[in-house]
């Protein structure tokens, strides 16, 4: 593999810096790997993240959804001890 990368300076932010300090002492790695990991994974598009999926339980909440006058007559009634 040749390394064509390029020096530069960079200003981090101190919660930055400190994100790239845990990566490089967690992995054993210097700086610049830890910093260009980050990017890296910063960089992922999202047809490779994980889909949300809404997730539903039953209520027992019986209602049809469909007749939305249903429906507000429905709430409008008073509850029930």
């Amino acid at each position: 593999m040749y390394n064509f990368g390029m020096r530069t300076t960079l200003n981090l932010d101190d919660d930055v810096l400190k994100a790239v300090e845990d990566l490089r002492r967690a992995e054993s790695i210097g700086m610049s790997e830890a910093v260009n990991q980050m990017l890296r994974r910063s960089l992922v598009g999202p047809e490779t993240r994980t889909r949300y999926r809404h997730r539903s339980a039953p209520l027992g909440c019986k209602v049809d959804v469909a007749n939305i006058g249903e429906v507000l007559d429905l709430l409008d009634e008073p509850r029930q001890p």
